[in-house]
Parts: structure tokens; C-alpha cells; sequence
């Protein structure tokens, strides 16, 4: 009766967390809540340490934007991939991916690279929809490389560590980025003349420009964005420092560059400072009054009713991911994707343990799960980004997009019947 409630407001278009506490005051007395625990509540959940690492990679993402830096890594993937067939399309997807190892944000990394690349695509002859296809396809990449904003949530409303699950996310997202790297080789041929890109006189001009540059001096240009993947990753994997630490100064860094590269103004810096402050807001607002439903659903026992439930259902963990497995799919239609995942995380973890299941693997596979809602109506945010970026048509999309959505639905149960995918690490 709750969830229901929940997502009826959800679907009516209330916002989302207004209406998390609209569900929580309605049921106050209801469920014993003082009214006036309801203040410092959502105040000391926003206020946990890991979760400032989401402002500051939003900062970054934006910095990166506007500062140039997004350009720089685009280059570089085109020099390595250049003598490939199609290879706009490939870089769509390395770039999606570079970009999603440091701001570890789906939309922010489909806003950038949509308007970066897929600029270009247009130009070499692919149709606006088959690019807003595979932008929005890519964002997802922003949530499976490591580091991952939903990631950042699951660990820390749940009470598993962060770190171990960003080395968790690492070989599913490097065979998410092979699997859509196969799937564009294949649609190219359908969706290019001849299965060739069209270079006008200005692209051809401008690679025969790049040919003529080394590739160190490519690579020499672009290592202020080089570094800040290395700078991040290689912070958090060697224990220099937590996620949240690599994030300020990964903020610090992307600051600095684009301040000592004069790529913006401080007006420009006024408008990316508001941007990421809104992102930021409207992110920690979810947080802050989902966390007031998790601790009443705590205090009805909920995710005990659920294990027990589950566990009477059926005895074999198998047949008990798929059918969570199916559940956070419809929901992830619905929700976006922070506030599902703050909600079904601490409701459905328990019960996986129950099972057995390992935390950790259970929480890639429950974000990855919920990120495809970013491809599927009606919520499909990456759509609807990737729409506006790329002048496209969302009929025009579809037919591109089910292909890209399907190759994340084999990596979802790759995921999730193949432990050892997200577990390696303990093996070592």
C-alpha cells in the first residue's frame, strides 16, 4: 500500500522528495514518528561525509564541460581510433566512458559528450537519431565506471564499502563498453552510406591536421584530462584516499586546469558553480526525505517482511534474483535513479544476504539494474538529455535504442548469474 502510494504520486508528477515526505507525514502517527524528529532526520542523513563526494564529482563533470577538458579526452580517443571502421561511434563510447570515471554521473556524462561528439557524428553522416541513440546508450557508462554517484548511495545506506564496490564495477563496465562498441560495429553498416563515414572538407582537413601531429604531442595536450581519471582512480585503488577525498580534489585539479587554461570566464564559472549547486540540491533534497522513509520502513519492519516473504517464496537464490531482477526493472521506469536506489536498496539487501549473496555484488547488479530505467519511458532521462542534445526525435531513437538496451540486459544477467564478475578482487 505504501510503495503503491509512492509511485501513484510519482506518476501524478510530484516531485520526488516531496512526495517521500509527503508519504512519511501522512503516516506519522501511524507508524509512531514524532513530527518533530522529522527535521534533524533528513538534515543528519545529508549531512554523512561520503555523500559530499556527489557535489563535488557534479562540479567536476561540469568544469570538464565547460572548461575544455572534455574536449581534450575526445582527441585522444580519436587518435587511437581513427583507422578504425565507423570510429565516431567508438569514441562516443571510450569518451562516455572516460568521462563517467570522474564525474560518475549517467545524465551529466550524456550531456557533455551529446554535445561534443555527437556534434561531430551528425557531421560524418549519422542521422540525429541513431546518435542520440547511442549518446543516451553510453551515458549509462557514467554509472558503471567506477567512480558511481548510485554506488556512492548503495554504500553508504547500506553500510558497504565504497571502495570495494567501485573494484567491483570495473569488469562489468570494461564489457559494457566492448558490448556496445560490437553493437555499433554491426548498426553502422546500416546506418552510414556504404558503411563509411561521410568526411566533409573541414573533417577531413582537420585529420589529415591531426595526422601530420605526433601522437606525443596529442597526448601531451590532452594530459591535464588524462590525469584526472589517474588522479581519482588511482587515489581511491591505492588507499591514498577515500572516494570523498578524491572527489575535492579532483574538483581542486579540474578548477585549477580550467582556470590556468583561461577555457572560462568567472561569469562562466558563476553559471558552472549554479549548475552543479542545483544538480547537487536536487539530488541531496532526494536523499535527505527518502532517508525519513527508509528509517520508517526500518521501524514497520519492512525489509524483515520482505526477507521473510522471499525466503518462504523460495529457497533458491537463483529464482530469487530474477524475480528482484524484474521488480527493479519496472521501478527503475519509474524512479530515478538515486531515489530507487535509496529506497530498494536497504529494503532488498537484507534479504539478499539472507540468501547469501555477497553485498557488494548485489548492489552492482542492483544499480545496474536500475539504471536501465535511464533507457526505458517513461522516466528514461538519458532519452529525453540525449533528445535535446543531439536535435533528435525520440521515434526516430527507439529502433536504435532497443539494440543498445538489450545488450545492457545480457550484461545485467551476466552480472547477475556470474559472481566472480563483480567478487575477483577477494581472490587475489
Amino acid at each position: 500500500m505504501i510503495v503503491s502510494s509512492l509511485l501513484l504520486l510519482l506518476v501524478l508528477g510530484v516531485p520526488i522528495a516531496a512526495a517521500f515526505a509527503l508519504i512519511v507525514m501522512a503516516n506519522a502517527e501511524a507508524w509512531n514518528i514524532d513530527p518533530f524528529s522529522l527535521a534533524a532526520m533528513p538534515f543528519d542523513t545529508v549531512s554523512n561525509f561520503s555523500l559530499l563526494a556527489i557535489p563535488l564529482f557534479l562540479l567536476v563533470g561540469e568544469l570538464m564541460n565547460r572548461g575544455g577538458l572534455v574536449r581534450q579526452l575526445t582527441s585522444v580517443c580519436d587518435l587511437f581510433m581513427s583507422r578504425i571502421r565507423a570510429p565516431m561511434g567508438h569514441i562516443m563510447v571510450m569518451a562516455s566512458a572516460l568521462m563517467g570515471a570522474i564525474t560518475g554521473s549517467s545524465v551529466a556524462t550524456v550531456a557533455a559528450i551529446g554535445g561534443t561528439v555527437g556534434a561531430e557524428m551528425r557531421q560524418r553522416g549519422y542521422s540525429s537519431g541513431y546518435t542520440a541513440a547511442l549518446n543516451a546508450a553510453s551515458g549509462l557508462l557514467g554509472v558503471l565506471i567506477p567512480p558511481s554517484i548510485p554506488l556512492i548511495l548503495y554504500g553508504a545506506i547500506v553500510g558497504v564499502s565504497i571502495t570495494n564496490l567501485f573494484i567491483a564495477s570495473i569488469v562489468p563496465g570494461i564489457l559494457t563498453i566492448i558490448v556496445f562498441s560490437f553493437i555499433h560495429s554491426i548498426l553502422s553498416k546500416r546506418v552510414l552510406p556504404k558503411g563509411q563515414e561521410v568526411l566533409s572538407e573541414s573533417v577531413a582537413k582537420e585529420r589529415a591536421e591531426r595526422a601530420a601531429t605526433s601522437k606525443s604531442t596529442v597526448l601531451v595536450r590532452a594530459l591535464p584530462a588524462l590525469m584526472l581519471p589517474i588522479l581519482v582512480l588511482g587515489g581511491i585503488y591505492s588507499g591514498v584516499f577515500t572516494a570523498t577525498e578524491a572527489a575535492s580534489i579532483a574538483g581542486v585539479y579540474a578548477l585549477a586546469v580550467t582556470i590556468l587554461s583561461r577555457q572560462a570566464s568567472a561569469s562562466d564559472l558563476k553559471k558552472i558553480l549554479e549548475h552543479a549547486a542545483l544538480a547537487s540540491a536536487a539530488i541531496l533534497a532526494i536523499i535527505a526525505f527518502t532517508s525519513i522513509f527508509n528509517r520508517a520502513m526500518i521501524l514497520e519492519q519492512i525489509p524483515q517482511s520482505i526477507t521473510q516473504v522471499a525466503t518462504t517464496f523460495t529457497a533458491d537464490p537463483l529464482l530469487f534474483l530474477l524475480v528482484v531482477n524484474v521488480a527493479l526493472l519496472l521501478i527503475g521506469m519509474f524512479m530515478e535513479t538515486n531515489a530507487a536506489t535509496l529506497l530498494m536498496g536497504p529494503l532488498l539487501a537484507p534479504a539478499a544476504m539472507s540468501y547469501g549473496i555477497d553485498p557488494v555484488h548485489f548492489g552492482v547488479m542492483l544499480v545496474t539494474n536500475i539504471e536501465i530505467g535511464l533507457l526505458t519511458p517513461p522516466l528514461a532521462a538519458n532519452l529525453y538529455v540525449a533528445q535535446r542534445t543531439n536535435n533528435a526525435r525520440l521515434t526516430d531513437m527507439f529502433g536504435y535504442v532497443m539494440w543498445f538496451l538489450l545488450g545492457t540486459l545480457f550484461m545485467l544477467a551476466m552480472i547477475t548469474y556470474i559472481p566472480a564478475l563483480t567478487t575477483w578482487y577477494q581472490y587475489l
